[in-house]
């Protein structure tokens, strides 16, 4: 997946998921690639992805915020395995016909739901600890 954004400087204007899909469905035509992939295949190669990008972390014990103590090496390594994991979700989701902001979205909705800030404000427990909500989550099979 690397090199599949050459063209979309930093800086330049926010990339938003919709840039990010459109690139990846040009990256993959280019290469005659979207006959491999299939949802279940795309998965898979993000659930390797995420594989990589934790290898990142393991061994390195509790790591806080802004990550003090890693050099910039350590930090490129890291953000071109966030980049795949990110470019294969957006890929999926797109194999998927799934618009990924707006689920996002409408989860972030339901999960605002599910930890009302009056009850659960600095608070890690599981929203089933705070009893039933006002809205059950639906079933996001179709979602």
């Amino acid at each position: 997946m690397e090199g599949g954004a050459s063209d979309v400087k930093q800086g330049e204007k926010a990339v938003t998921l919709e840039d990010l899909r459109k690139k990846m469905a040009e990256f993959a035509r280019e290469r005659d690639w979207e006959q491999f992939h299939s949802p279940r295949n795309l998965l898979l190669a993000l659930v390797g992805e995420i594989g990589e990008l934790s290898e990142v972390f393991q061994w390195k014990g509790e790591v806080p915020k802004g990550l003090p103590g890693w050099d910039e090496g350590e930090k490129v390594h890291l953000g071109e395995e966030l980049a795949d994991v990110l470019l294969y979700l957006v890929r999926l989701s797109d194999m998927c016909g799934i618009d990924l902001g707006q689920a996002a979205l409408r989860k972030m909705g339901l999960n605002a739901i599910k930890y009302p800030v009056h009850q659960c404000k600095g608070s890690s427990n599981k929203h089933t600890h705070y009893g039933s909500t006002s809205a059950e989550e639906p079933d996001n099979r179709s979602v």
